[in-house]
């Protein structure tokens, strides 16, 4: 038995703590905030704030984890490299953490060091230097903090009027104590997708089938899997994908996303270092191991003997229609009356006008219609609480 210690104890964070436990390992899941959705099924918690690094210190210590993994962005990620000094696993590395954590390190290690093709992009940290970026680069353009999640402080701006708001929300919206932003060049994609891709310790990387998904102010809304790509570009995704997850180093499941363009142009958008949510469609029976499973087996070192589409599947995200300290009253008889619908209800103790409180499954024949299986996913979505998937946060 392993002791792994999470950072981060959201939706994601518990579906790996229920795969740990499933194989017989001791979790301590810890969080700003306690009841968080992880601690509800780990064995021990803790609750404090994960860019105090002292405290960070202070709770390795006191548990002596053989593993840690973290699960989100805000951490003292510096910390890492001396737990990885001191014989502890970081998943998937130290290196990989701190890398992509900050929007500056990964972007440039995919565009300069690895020469992928990714959006045209600039760094500000002042607005003199951001007007002059937005200058460069022309609108619309994409702009976003170096560090946040879940699409905080991201915006698209359409002329110079619209500068000074985004740049004022992109600073809020930073997470830890990086106060800079990223202006990207807007690229008129077709589509965007994810892939799940698994680095294995003593296995080659692997992928998952690639997943379709629709995003609204940087933040997962809708995905759907298989999504719909030719051989060629697969390839260089896959290819793109290896060289990045290679080159930071370590085990265990990332998501890379990627932009379509109309011409079938692939390019690399960003890559997270841990399950990701829009590959949460694969809890809905699409594959035959959950992105979760897989990310475990990965970080245990365990054999994975291949990934497999069982099921063609979409996933519609369950919004939080108020502000509420306490649970939500969530209504799940309707969609469970449709056949192969699946709900997953996260256990937010709190909820906030547009937080993501769950998420609805759908699935059919490995060659069943995706277009009809979102709708379906989307439609049922908003009988849980009474929100549509798309509503503003």
């Amino acid at each position: 038995m392993k002791k792994i210690l999470l950072l981060g104890s959201g939706e994601l964070g518990k579906e790996f703590v229920i795969a740990a436990k499933r194989a017989g390992q001791y979790v301590i899941a810890c969080d700003r905030y306690d009841n968080a959705p992880a601690m509800q099924v780990a064995d021990e918690r803790e609750v404090f704030s994960m860019l105090d690094g002292d405290a960070l210190e202070a709770v390795v210590k006191k548990h002596q984890p053989d593993i840690i993994v973290p699960e989100i962005e805000a951490i003292r990620t510096e910390r890492l490299f001396q737990f990885e000094e001191q014989g502890i696993q970081v998943v998937p590395s130290a290196r990989a953490v701190n890398y992509t954590m900050n929007r500056r390190a990964i972007r440039d290690l995919a565009s300069k060091e690895l020469g992928l093709r990714t959006a045209k992009y600039f760094y500000a940290k002042t607005f003199d230097e951001f007007k002059k970026a937005a200058d460069e680069i022309g609108f619309p353009c994409v702009v976003k903090p170096l560090m946040s999640s879940s699409g905080h402080g991201q915006s698209y701006v359409h002329n110079d009027d619209e500068l000074e708001q985004a740049f004022r929300e992109a600073m809020e919206g930073s997470r830890g104590d990086v106060k800079e932003v990223i202006i990207e060049e807007f690229i008129d994609f077709d589509s965007e997708f994810t892939l799940l891709t698994v680095t294995q310790k003593n296995a080659p990387t692997i992928f998952c089938p690639p997943i379709g998904h629709v995003q609204k102010g940087g933040d997962y809304r809708e995905s759907w899997q298989p999504y719909k790509i030719s051989d060629a570009a697969l390839k260089t995704a896959q290819h793109m994908a290896d060289q990045v997850t290679k080159a930071l180093t370590g085990y265990g499941i990332w998501g890379v996303e990627f932009f379509l363009t109309k011409q079938g142009e692939v390019i690399f958008s960003e890559l997270s270092p841990r399950p990701h949510d829009t590959g949460m469609v694969t809890l809905g029976h699409t594959t035959n191991l959950s992105e979760f499973e897989l990310h475990f087996r990965a970080v245990m070192g365990l054999p994975i003997a291949g990934i497999h589409l069982e099921h063609a599947g979409a996933s519609a995200v369950i919004l939080s229609p108020v502000e509420s300290q306490e649970p939500l009253d969530y209504h799940v008889d309707e969609a469970l009356t449709e056949d192969r619908t699946r709900i997953r209800i996260f256990g937010k103790p709190e909820a906030h006008f547009g937080r993501r409180m769950g998420v609805v499954l759908c699935y059919g024949e490995p060659d069943a219609d995706t277009t009809a299986l979102r709708d379906k996913a989307k439609r049922l979505a908003k009988t849980v609480l009474g929100t549509d998937p798309y509503m503003k946060k």
